[in-house]
């Protein structure tokens, strides 16, 4: 008989609850058996989604991704719940408040492709529209920054994806994702998806969101289509008339990889306090925007912005590398933690 072990949680707002694990099953398999719904994504170790803190027990952790959990955040007691096999009692901090992981499941949702296109740099725009649930709703209401889960048609390979527009009426969910070689998801997108597509969707998910009604500077960084929830927050801006003085600073490593330069413009006609700095790690030799890494630039801002006496809140999303090193460089000089919000991603399939 397989061993089972008591997991004790406390949540981020002071609130407690237990359920028993087996040494078999991972903590979040555990947690939905008995209707607690712990703060997940991919379910393999690639996202850092339900990362939380070991306080004591023993246990196993399966093959992950290094660059969502570190060795020495691994070494210091953090854990990735969907790869944690417990071998004794266990007690975890989560951060997540108590009403949300006691809530009951995310909500499914059926979709239906709208438009699939090529926004250069090997990503596409994937625009999709919710079917009416049984209500008869179709409302698309998220936080600017949350992320949802897409299911791989035909199967219950699903993938998380951040949202680019704002919540709506008419049930539309616009995503920018980078394909990927090899990728069953990007394989999908790129060869088969087509206009009248179903496939479900679970969410709205995710802690990275807009700070709303702040009137501190903003500092938006982002790798890739880590620029896919700025795109929603910034928007979000515009509708809600929050006229922060702001700055983006959206890297690539190659021009090739530049998508979206469209849209960021019509964005900066829609708030004028945005500034767009493009980056590009390794330009050709006509490029006349910055060389280098967006934590370089902003490094160079942040420091004028510190001399002034400019507080900005800081918005981080792209690679581990990228978010880790603008973190290092707000904490550097001397910005308070509260002001950086970061979300960290690694390249899904």
């Amino acid at each position: 008989m397989t061993d089972r072990h008591t997991i004790r949680l406390k949540t981020q707002d002071g609130g407690e609850l237990s359920f028993e694990c087996s040494e078999e099953e991972h903590l979040i398999d555990a947690g939905i058996r008995v209707g607690i719904h712990l703060p997940s994504g991919c379910k393999a170790g690639g996202c850092g989604a339900c990362r939380a803190h070991a306080d004591s027990g023993k246990y196993e952790l399966k093959p992950y991704s290094s660059a969502v959990l570190p060795k020495e955040a691994a070494a210091e007691g953090d854990i990735l719940m969907c790869r944690t096999f417990p071998r004794s009692s266990m007690a975890i901090e989560v951060p997540k408040d108590l009403a949300d992981i006691t809530a009951g499941p995310l909500p499914e949702h059926l979709s239906e492709v709208v438009v699939n296109e090529d926004m250069g740099g090997d990503v596409r725009r994937l625009l999709l529209k919710l079917e009416p649930d049984a209500a008869g709703r179709i409302e698309a209401v998220f936080e600017p920054g949350q992320f949802m889960e897409l299911e791989l048609p035909g199967s219950d390979i699903r993938r998380a994806y951040s949202f680019s527009n704002i919540s709506n009426s008419e049930g539309v969910l616009e995503f920018l994702i980078r394909l990927q070689p090899d990728g069953k998801f990007s394989h999908w997108l790129k060869e088969s998806a087509e206009a009248g597509d179903r496939l479900r969707v679970c969410g709205p998910q995710g802690e990275f969101t807009l700070n709303s009604g702040s009137d501190a500077p903003r500092r938006f960084v982002a790798g890739g289509t880590g620029v896919a929830p700025m795109f929603s927050m910034l928007r979000q801006m515009a509708v809600t008339n929050e006229h922060n003085e702001s700055r983006l600073y959206f890297g690539v490593n190659r021009e090739s990889e530049l998508f979206a330069v469209d849209e960021l413009k019509t964005l900066q006609e829609n708030l004028p306090g945005l500034t767009v700095e493009l980056c590009v790690w390794k330009p050709e030799s006509d490029w006349d925007g910055f060389a280098g890494s967006p934590a370089d630039i902003f490094k160079r801002d942040l420091v004028e912005d510190i001399r002034l006496g400019i507080e900005p809140e800081v918005y981080l999303c792209g690679p581990p590398g990228l978010v880790d090193a603008t973190e290092s460089v707000a904490k550097e000089a001397g910005l308070s933690q509260k002001n950086i919000f970061c979300e960290r991603f690694v390249a899904g399939d």
